[in-house]
């Protein structure tokens, strides 16, 4: 075959991959933020004092991100699956959400950082949901940076959703492509991660943005989420920062 004879397709690039961030500087960070639980029985406590201790670790994650100029962080805090626990655990964590909402959202407004959710909300509580649509107001002028919060979340369900709305517009199929699937997502709008790090030592993504991810580096710790601080964040971006990303090119 000679150069002459080869025909790129239009859309042979990823549009969502057409602009890649500076080199060695993430602009959307996601953490899969693993190992509350295990972390709790290692100290002999109720393993709701693991998710307790979860949420301090990403008041301390977060609050480096800020400092350090990351505009994008979003981190995977309930999945779909994670309805089959107890209905104790279940419980006990739509309790815990909402005084996370009711503490930090006047630290959120403090720091600059615009909240929002991810997932089927509609799903959950009326309270929840309520705390969640307030949240979400009171923190929509931040500009320092964006916490999206993937919440009854999983990115199977979220391709399902999109392309439920995809059709119910009733686009030609010839008129979808990568921005419009994109753009039916619940994270329209918001750019693909970079990076994604899963801590707790396990090595795959469980339903967590796989759209999204398609491009990101991922990096897996040992070290259980409520362990986790700014020295660990900074370790996984010095690890992103040292990776060359081709993009296929």
């Amino acid at each position: 075959m000679t150069d002459a004879e080869i025909r790129r397709p239009a859309d042979a690039q990823p549009l969502v991959h057409s602009t890649p961030p500076p080199e060695g500087a993430p602009n959307h960070v996601a953490i899969i933020m693993d190992g509350n639980r295990r972390w709790a029985r290692s100290q002999g406590l109720d393993e709701l004092e693991g998710h307790v201790a979860g949420t301090e670790a990403l008041r301390t994650v977060l609050k480096h991100a800020v400092q350090i100029g990351i505009p994008h962080l979003t981190v995977y805090a309930f999945s779909r699956e994670n309805w089959a626990r107890s209905d104790k655990e279940v419980a006990q964590l739509f309790t815990l959400l909402a005084k996370v909402i009711d503490d930090e959202t006047p630290e959120l407004l403090r720091q600059g950082v615009a909240v929002r959710f991810l997932g089927r909300l509609a799903e959950l509580p009326a309270q929840a949901q309520e705390r969640i649509t307030a949240a979400c107001a009171k923190t929509a002028g931040g500009t320092k940076l964006q916490l999206s919060v993937a919440f009854n979340y999983g990115s199977r369900t979220e391709i399902v959703d999109a392309v439920r709305s995809i059709a119910a517009a009733g686009l030609s199929p010839d008129s979808i492509d990568e921005g419009t699937i994109a753009s039916a997502l619940y994270t329209a709008g918001t750019p693909d991660p970079d990076l994604v790090i899963r801590t707790g030592g396990e090595e795959r993504l469980s339903n967590f943005l796989l759209w999204q991810s398609a491009y990101a580096e991922i990096v897996t710790m040992a070290t259980l989420w409520p362990d986790f601080g700014a020295a660990d964040l900074d370790a996984a971006i010095a690890i992103y920062a040292q990776r060359i990303r081709r993009f296929g090119r």
